[in-house]
């Protein structure tokens, strides 16, 4: 099997599924004449034309209104933000339009849109281009939520992200866009929804998503030589969640810690521990551990981003004070 590039299976995810529907279209900053500001879409212009491949003034707000318009007129638009930092700007537009559309017109209107770009931390970028809103997205209801790890998680999610008549919100890390891995050549597509449990395990469970993952994989790897083995289990969405396979493993190791890239209140991994104490509490022989960003905005020094943001040391500290409790 090859092995692709994380932004070369997002752009192979779009142009096949721009050729298998005409409907489709991509807009947004850059993604045209500059193939992309990371180059998800390089080479989409001069296949597709300037008429699905669309470049827009910085103007979130405006081009995700255009977009939901597009798709409640039966098209099927593929929003690029250049970061999730400035959909804020388009949040009304995401939220009041795109997501609750169906529900007030009573199922007269699908709005089948994908809002896609990276999300989180990228290095030096300081405290306003550096923030996580997947937990703020996954509150709405109405929207799916898809954050995958991986190339192969990120070809076939984006695919069924397109295929879905809701509303997606497709998040990625400027960090990822390099990070190579195997990729079929073949059509395959990957239903929203289903956590991937990547390491089995008995002697907790760990869960992640998006680049947060490769902090847990690391971290897998040097509980192992201690004699700790973690079941590792990759969200790839948000919302939906998918509780019952996170439940079962909790019912195996008895011990949980989820990390996450946001702030600590009011996150993925709160829901998460509330789930899991309503459904499996009499399974747990520790406390449920969280490693979030430490509640602060993100500073530019590097020395203080490594502080804040979840790392390698912080998880295993996590998993030891609840396997040795």
């Amino acid at each position: 099997m090859r092995e692709i590039q994380f932004r070369e299976a997002l752009g192979e995810a779009m142009s096949e599924e721009m050729r298998r529907d005409e409907k489709i279209f991509l807009m947004g900053e850059e993604v045209a004449e500059y193939n992309g500001a990371y180059k998800v879409s390089q080479g989409m212009l001069d296949e597709f034309g300037a008429k699905r491949v669309i470049d827009t003034p910085i103007a979130e707000l405006g081009f995700a209104g255009v977009g939901v318009g597009a798709a409640m007129n039966g098209l099927r638009p593929i929003i690029e933000f250049m970061t999730f930092n400035f959909s804020l700007v388009a949040i009304d537009q995401v939220i009041n339009s795109a997501a609750k559309t169906m529900s007030m017109s009573g199922g007269q209107y699908n709005v089948p849109i994908v809002f896609r770009g990276p999300t989180g931390n990228a290095g030096q970028l300081s405290s306003q281009h550096s923030q996580n809103f997947e937990n703020w997205y996954a509150n709405t209801s109405g929207l799916k939520v898809v954050v995958p790890s991986n190339p192969y998680d990120a070809k076939g999610l984006l695919k069924s992200a397109i295929r879905d008549d809701d509303p997606t919100i497709f998040m990625e890390s400027e960090l990822m866009y390099g990070d190579k891995g195997a990729v079929p050549e073949e059509e395959y597509i990957l239903p929203i929804g289903e956590a991937n449990i990547t390491r089995n395990g008995d002697s907790v469970t760990l869960i992640s998503f998006g680049k947060m993952m490769k902090v847990v994989n690391e971290a897998a790897d040097e509980l192992a030589k201690d004699g700790i083995n973690a079941e590792v289990i990759d969200l790839r969405s948000v919302r939906p969640i998918d509780y019952p396979t996170i439940i079962e493993s909790v019912k195996k190791t008895n011990r949980l810690v989820i990390v996450e890239e946001a702030w600590p209140l009011a996150s993925i991994s709160t829901d998460i521990s509330h789930q899991v104490q309503r459904h499996a509490f009499d399974h747990l022989d520790a406390p449920i551990h969280r490693v979030n960003s430490r509640d602060l905005p993100l500073p530019y020094a590097p020395t203080l981003i490594e502080e804040i943001l979840p790392n390698v040391k912080r998880t295993i500290e996590a998993v030891k004070s609840v396997t040795y409790a």
